[in-house]
């Protein structure tokens, strides 16, 4: 079985929208904005790219992120995983040509049973919509967050407030560096 892994940039308040500058978000660019960058605290961001087989994302931030990702050096070893696009609008004429192998799952169904193959992590990447519904689906198997030392108020959370019942988290990794991040990762108890 397929260990699914959400990794998330996000605030105190659970904002993860627009942290590395996307317009149309009031406080766009958050990461990095009066904010001392320390390569400690972005360790595990490196260590995702050695350890996970396979990146996983929603529509949205696939768009983005294929645009941009594939020319850059600092994403070398994420550009070249299998990738998984989970949308029920996404073209296959819409998928880009330089960014890897690279399937559209059409349903929640469709990555419990990714999960169930053989093979490495998954990272999911972004899309604030596919970790909500993720989540609440009970898909989701390890959280690596880099929590930031800001209150944004408004914007795109990480969970949802769906009610249901309790998920419980097992801290197993967690570090505070000088400038303020948290670094928090967590296994989900079954």
């Amino acid at each position: 079985m397929r260990t699914l892994i959400s990794t998330a940039f996000v605030s105190l308040d659970g904002v993860v929208e627009a942290p590395g500058g996307e317009p149309g978000y009031r406080n766009s660019g958050w990461t990095f904005k009066d904010m001392e960058f320390l390569p400690e605290a972005f360790e595990i961001k490196g260590r995702e790219q050695q350890e996970a087989t396979a990146m996983m994302m929603g529509r949205v931030s696939y768009e983005a992120f294929s645009q941009v990702w594939p020319g850059m050096e600092d994403f070398t070893d994420y550009n070249a995983m299998r990738k998984y696009v989970v949308s029920t609008t996404l073209a296959e004429d819409a998928l880009v040509s330089n960014w890897g192998e690279t399937t559209i799952l059409r349903s929640l169904d469709e990555v419990a049973a990714l999960k169930e193959t053989e093979g490495g992590p998954i990272i999911i990447h972004g899309s604030a919509t596919l970790n909500r519904n993720l989540s609440d689906a009970g898909l989701i198997d390890r959280y690596h967050l880099l929590v930031f030392p800001l209150l944004l108020g408004a914007g795109k959370r990480l969970f949802s407030d769906t009610d249901k019942d309790t998920q419980k988290l097992k801290l197993v990794e967690h570090e505070a560096y000088s400038n303020g991040l948290q670094k928090n990762v967590f296994d989900v108890v079954r």
